[in-house]
């Protein structure tokens, strides 16, 4: 063989493992890109839907804290109305509609609050929403059973209105210490 073929033999099989490792490494290129990428789109999702979980657990937490909010300001609301009109009963003059609309406007809006929290929960908060008005609706209606009927014994009835107002004092200081307890714990679960 003379040099000029062995050249050119050594050319062609150069030539030939040239295009065959472009070919090897092409296709290492290419699942090493398609590989890095996947796991690129997994890591974008996978923090994508971390942040989702974490905007949407401030929503929770958001709507949490308007919720206790709300409920304790029907209540305070309900409690003043309540606070006000017992004198008028007490001294025996009663009250008129106006204040009994009133007390029944402050007790829809006491009940209506309490639904609205029962959504955003925890179930722990919404059973001790629940007890401050179902201790509420105790209160009114011992003092509409005073404020209607002709008590020759009106002390019971009173001891028994006062003890209404307790209960519901009661609930009303669980409810907020626990509801406190929560809107502080950072790490509160929202379900």
């Amino acid at each position: 063989m003379s040099d000029a073929t062995g050249t050119v033999i050594s050319g062609v099989i150069a030539f030939a493992a040239a295009v065959i490792g472009a070919v090897i490494a092409g296709r290492y290129a290419k699942h090493g890109a398609e590989a890095g990428g996947r796991k690129a789109v997994e890591a974008a999702l996978t923090q994508v839907h971390g942040q989702a979980a974490a905007e949407h657990w401030q929503w929770v937490r958001s709507q949490r804290h308007q919720s206790f909010a709300a409920l304790l300001a029907a209540y305070a609301a309900l409690d003043e109305v309540l606070a006000r009109i017992a004198p008028e009963v007490r001294n025996g003059s009663g009250f008129d509609d106006v204040a009994g609309r009133e007390l029944r406007e402050r007790t829809l809006e006491l009940q209506a609050k309490t639904s609205q929290l029962a959504l955003w929960g925890p179930s722990e908060v919404n059973a001790l929403a629940y007890a401050i008005t179902g201790k509420s609706v105790l209160a009114v209606h011992a003092l509409l059973h005073i404020e209607s009927a002709d008590l020759s014994n009106a002390g019971a009835e009173w001891g028994g209105f006062g003890q209404a107002r307790d209960d519901m004092a009661q609930a009303h200081a669980t409810f907020l210490q626990r509801a406190g307890e929560i809107i502080r714990d950072p790490r509160q679960p929202i379900s």
